[in-house]
């Protein structure tokens, strides 16, 4: 990697990944060294109980771009948010520790905003995208939670849930800076916790003016992914109610 600013840096919240992140590691280290720009890979890690730091720093010296920020057990949306604002790339893309979206998709991202859009979601019903091994039930509640998203706060996107989306810096410092439901002063929790953030992240981005550029990817479901149904289904339906209430009251204008 060379001593230019990364052009791109992607950031991945690791919350006790001490059994996954080796290959996560191993993977996007081997797909930044095939790229001819200067990147960085970010790893903020969630408060973990496990081994999930000492992963990280046997990876140090094998890849010069890459970073560990600790924090303490705040959750993911607060994790995201601290990667996303000490990245340094011009681009930034955020991703799930366990791949669910395969990182070559990054290429995809990656292209559309050096297009001119502000941010890219990766998409999981944009034509051309792929699910797999997902139980019927799982879509099901995706697309019910998408039926409400799309009513309540945010018209026409198909897939807001979807973990790998990616902005401009300048966009990304913007949005990320405004959070409220999960930002500066977000609390520390127990256990793991699914929100509704990147609802609140879309809805801001839509609200000062931001291109937003769904893009297809493959996807693929994981048995061991950290989500509780019915408790996190509930989180996320608050999570979007509280989004149009800050809005009512003017807290998004500020």
């Amino acid at each position: 990697m060379s001593n230019d600013r990364p052009l791109l840096s992607i950031v991945v919240p690791a919350y006790n990944e001490e059994r996954r992140l080796p290959t996560t590691l191993d993977t996007i280290i081997a797909y930044l060294r095939a790229r001819d720009y200067p990147a960085e890979l970010v790893i903020v890690d969630d408060g973990s109980s496990d081994g999930t730091v000492q992963v990280v720093e046997r990876f140090k010296d094998s890849f010069p771009g890459l970073r560990l920020i600790r924090n303490d057990h705040r959750g993911k949306a607060y994790t995201v948010r601290t990667g996303v604002l000490a990245a340094e790339g011009q681009y930034v893309i955020f991703t799930d520790a366990d791949l669910a979206v395969p990182i070559e998709e990054t290429d995809k991202a990656l292209a559309a905003l050096m297009e001119g859009h502000d941010m890219v979601i990766g998409s999981r019903e944009a034509p051309g995208a792929r699910r797999y091994n997902e139980p019927f039930y799982r879509h099901l509640m995706g697309r019910v939670f998408n039926v409400i998203v799309r009513l309540l706060a945010l018209p026409g996107l198909q897939d807001t849930q979807c973990g790998f989306k990616g902005l401009r810096r300048d966009v990304a410092q913007d949005l990320f800076r405004r959070l409220r439901l999960y930002g500066a002063d977000a609390g520390t929790i127990r256990g793991g916790a699914v929100t509704g953030f990147d609802v609140e992240l879309l809805f801001l981005a839509r609200k000062r003016g931001y291109s937003i550029k769904e893009v297809p990817v493959q996807w693929y479901y994981g048995s061991h992914a950290k989500v509780n149904p019915l408790r996190d289904s509930w989180r996320n339906f608050n999570d979007v109610l509280r989004v149009r209430i800050n809005d009512w009251r003017g807290l998004y204008n500020q």
